[in-house]
């Protein structure tokens, strides 16, 4: 999930309900990363990794959409609206990630998800700094450390499949490392 990319607004953040849509914009951002993620590969447990990491994103855009329904009225307003609303004819669901081109680099993508799972945690701390919605705050530090656990996640499928060293981080997955820091 990187914020830091065209699809993400960069500006100053000023109120409860606009932190909350740029964590509802991560959040947007990494489900779909991970989508296409998974199309990319072959391999069946860092696919269900991904697949893992990207429930917990969803799970993280309805805690926030759900903070931000409780806190603006007009939110909460529209979402009444339109869920009395039939738009989609076909209930049939849709698997994420149907396409299957393999032309990425496995190990690319999940350093790109490590990269995108660190800046929401950046972004996420510097929201909390923020805020002064107790209920808020609590719902972001729980995001922060399911992110924090992506991190490692990630870290240690990229640590078994990548055959070069990540220095001393490499001897946990029984590597050897040369020298010492």
């Amino acid at each position: 999930m990187s914020y830091t990319t065209e699809r993400q607004p960069q500006g100053k953040l000023k109120t409860n309900e606009s932190l909350l849509r740029e964590g509802l914009i991560a959040e947007v951002v990494a489900i779909n990363d991970y989508s296409h993620f998974i199309g990319q590969t072959d391999n069946k447990e860092v696919k269900e990794i991904f697949h893992h990491i990207m429930e917990e994103e969803k799970e993280h855009y309805g805690l926030f959409l759900e903070q931000l329904r409780r806190i603006d009225r007009e939110q909460k307003e529209v979402q009444e609206k339109v869920s009395g609303e039939e738009s989609i004819s076909s209930k049939q669901k849709i698997k994420e990630h149907i396409s299957k081109n393999l032309r990425g680099n496995l190990l690319d993508n999940i350093r790109l998800a490590i990269k995108g799972e660190l800046e929401a945690v950046v972004l996420y701390d510097e929201l909390v700094e923020h805020l002064d919605d107790k209920e808020i705050i609590d719902v972001v530090r729980h995001v922060t450390r399911e992110e924090k656990e992506h991190v490692e996640e990630l870290t240690k499928a990229l640590l078994i499949l990548d055959k070069d060293s990540y220095g001393p981080i490499s001897n946990k997955c029984g590597r050897k490392t040369y020298g010492t820091i």
